[in-house]
């Protein structure tokens, strides 16, 4: 008699299929905050909820390979290890890799265009564009240059500059008098603006429902994409 693939669950897995020892070291890592000093043993095993036996054990094998730093004077620091993995992050990074995904998938939830605009000094210059499946539709070219502050995506792209200003930015007949737009701004890992991601819509397709359907798609893609670029969407989620 032979055991079903899943009859026996490896000791060492974590109940969504990953490795307990490495979700834990992960848990270690992300305990270390912005205004944290050097964390003791027992401070670090209480915010994981780990006992101190494992978590010393855990923060030994990080402290090998550079990502823990443990202080002479007792205490432990995040390790160098952190910051080349960031450097290296940072100098891989692609745009499109990101953005491209995100656009196709607004455009197909929502059947309209979806576009990316990034801020080119006092302006915005549209830099990704995929035009919806139908015969109306919105229309802006690639690298079309337009006013910054005007438009869902010019307002998109410094609403974090004003304090409340509520997300997404939603707009009706503004850059064209046919035209409805909703558009939300999308952080990169050093909290700027790195471009507004949003729909563009004719507007008489834009009923209540379309819009709340919108909103809800861009707010989503927006956040995702700022995690994937390793900025903080809670900033975005405060203005949702």
């Amino acid at each position: 008699m032979t055991d079903s693939p899943d009859a026996q669950a490896p000791r060492n897995a974590s109940p969504d299929g990953g490795v307990r020892a490495v979700d834990r070291a992960l848990a270690l890592l992300c305990a270390f905050r912005d205004e944290d000093g050097p964390l003791g043993l027992a401070e670090i095993s209480r915010r994981v909820g780990l006992n101190m036996t494992t978590a010393l054990r855990l923060l030994q094998t990080l402290e090998g390979q550079g990502f823990i730093q443990r202080l002479p004077a007792g205490g432990y620091l995040l390790g160098p290890a952190l910051l080349l993995l960031g450097e290296r992050f940072r100098r891989s990074l692609r745009l499109e890799n990101h953005v491209l995904p995100a656009l196709e998938r607004l455009r197909s939830e929502s059947a309209e265009s979806a576009v990316f605009f990034v801020r080119d000094g006092d302006r915005r210059r549209c830099l990704y564009r995929l035009d919806a499946p139908q015969l109306v539709r919105a229309y802006a070219p690639i690298g079309e240059v337009l006013p910054l502050g005007h438009g869902a995506h010019g307002r998109a792209l410094i609403a974090l500059d004003t304090p409340g200003t509520p997300l997404p930015i939603v707009t009706r007949a503004e850059r064209h008098p046919d035209l409805a737009a909703i558009a939300a701004p999308v952080l990169d890992a050093g909290g700027r603006v790195a471009g507004s991601i949003g729909i563009s819509v004719p507007l008489y397709r834009f009923t209540p429902e379309m819009e709340a359907l919108c909103r809800a798609l861009t707010m989503r893609e927006a956040v995702q994409v700022t995690r994937e670029l390793g900025g903080d969407p809670v900033r975005l989620q405060a203005r949702a």
